[in-house]
């Protein structure tokens, strides 16, 4: 579809509103989800840190009183 102008671009022949209200709601919904998927994986590594962490301090404590 070829548009005369960058104006009759951005009106899209009167549904301009709509297309580009579409748009920046799509954009902003896969924007949430990308940043919440970051900080859901922080927080497992920072978990499996913890654990790991743990685990050897049991291991450590289980070597000192044998």
């Amino acid at each position: 579809m070829a548009f005369e102008s960058w104006q009759a671009f951005i009106e899209m022949g009167g549904y301009g509103f709509y297309v580009w209200l579409a748009f920046g709601i799509s954009f902003a919904a896969i924007a949430v989800l990308v940043i919440n998927g970051f900080g859901a994986r922080v927080k497992l590594q920072r978990e499996f840190i913890k654990q790991q962490q743990r685990q050897q301090r049991l291991a450590q404590r289980k070597k000192e009183v044998s």
